[in-house]
C-alpha cells in the first residue's frame, strides 16, 4: 500500500496542486491506516481492504481518545484515496462509498477585541533587533487576514505599496488580492527600508520576511515570534497567528463589511466557512446586551 499512497500523494501535489501541509497530513493518516492494516489483518494492498476493516480501524482510534474532528480528517483522506484508486482501476470497488463523515460539534473561533489587538501590536519594541520585522509581520497578519503559510510565502514582487495591495497564494494554489491597511503599510515600509537589506545574503530569495540567516521564515518560527510578543504584551488570551485572522474577519463583520467580501479576502471556497463569523458577532452582541441592558 506504500506505493499506492506515494502515487496518490504525487497526484495531490502535481495535478491538484494542494499544499505541502495537506499532503503531509494526508500521507500521515493513510500511512497509519496502512500500518494498522498490515499488523492487525496482514493486509498489504488497498484492494484487500473492506468497509469492515475501515470501521474497525476508526473504532480503534475513537477508543484511543481521538477527537471527532481528527477522525473526520482520516475519513476524508481514506475517501479521496480510494476514489483515486478506483479511477485508476487499482481497486474493483470503493470500500468507503457508504462511509459517512462523523458529526462534530462546531466551535466558534476565538477572537481578540480591537483594544487587545492594539495592545499586542504596541507591545512590540521596534528598536530591538528584528523588532521592525516582527511588527510588520503581525500587522500584516491582522490587517489582511493572512494564513501563516501565506505570510511566510509572501513575495516582494506581489506587494504593491502604492496601491496597498498584496497578491497571496492560498490553499490549492489559488491566488487572491488582499488589501493592506495604512498602519501595516507603514510597518512594512520601515522594515523593508531598514532591516530587510541587512538580512540579505547570497541565499536570499524574494520572500518579504527573512530569518537571521537570510532565508525564508518558517511557519514554526512565525508562530514562536507571535507567542513571544503575546507573552510580553501581558494579555491573558491564548494568542496565535490564526487568532489574528479570526479577529480580522470578526472586526470587519462587526463594522458592517459584507460577508461575501470577507469570504473573498479570506480566500474561503465556500461561504458556509465564512458564516461562522456571523455567529461570533451575534455572541458578542448578546454579551453586550446582557451587560448593559437593565432588563437583560
Amino acid at each position: 500500500m506504500e506505493e499506492e499512497i506515494d502515487a496518490f500523494i504525487r497526484y495531490l501535489a502535481v495535478e491538484r496542486g494542494l499544499s505541502e501541509n495537506y499532503q503531509l497530513s494526508t500521507r500521515r493518516s493513510l500511512a497509519e491506516f496502512a500500518e494498522w492494516s498490515l499488523h492487525r489483518h496482514k493486509l498489504k494492498r488497498a484492494r484487500e481492504i473492506t468497509i469492515e476493516h475501515i470501521t474497525e480501524y476508526l473504532a480503534d482510534r475513537k477508543r484511543a481518545g481521538l477527537a471527532a474532528s481528527s477522525i473526520k480528517l482520516i475519513v476524508v483522506a481514506l475517501k479521496i484515496f480510494f476514489r483515486f484508486l478506483l479511477g485508476k482501476g487499482a481497486v474493483r470497488r470503493d470500500p468507503t462509498e457508504t462511509l459517512s463523515l462523523p458529526r462534530i460539534e462546531r466551535y466558534l473561533p476565538e477572537t481578540l477585541n480591537e483594544i487587545q489587538v492594539e495592545q499586542l501590536l504596541e507591545a512590540i519594541d521596534t528598536t530591538a533587533p528584528l523588532g521592525l520585522r516582527d511588527r510588520a509581520m503581525i500587522e500584516l497578519l491582522y490587517a489582511s487576514g493572512l494564513r501563516i503559510s501565506e505570510l511566510a510565502n509572501a513575495r516582494l514582487e506581489n506587494f504593491n505599496a502604492e496601491e496597498r495591495i498584496l497578491r497571496v497564494v492560498g490553499k490549492g494554489n489559488k491566488t487572491r488580492l488582499v488589501p493592506v491597511g495604512r498602519k501595516a503599510c507603514e510597518a512594512m515600509a520601515a522594515y523593508l527600508s531598514t532591516e530587510r537589506p541587512k538580512l540579505v545574503t547570497r541565499r536570499t530569495g524574494n520572500e518579504i520576511f527573512l530569518s537571521t540567516r537570510g532565508t525564508k521564515m518558517t511557519t514554526v518560527r512565525i508562530w514562536q515570534i507571535v507567542k513571544k510578543h503575546a507573552k510580553r504584551s501581558g494579555l491573558q488570551a491564548n494568542i496565535y497567528p490564526h487568532l489574528l485572522r479570526h479577529s480580522f474577519a470578526t472586526h470587519l463583520l462587526g463594522n458592517g463589511a459584507d460577508l461575501r467580501i470577507i469570504q473573498e479576502m479570506l480566500g474561503h471556497a465556500d461561504i458556509s466557512t465564512t458564516q461562522v463569523y456571523t455567529h461570533v458577532d451575534q455572541q458578542r452582541l448578546k454579551a453586550v446586551h446582557r451587560k448593559f441592558h437593565p432588563r437583560a
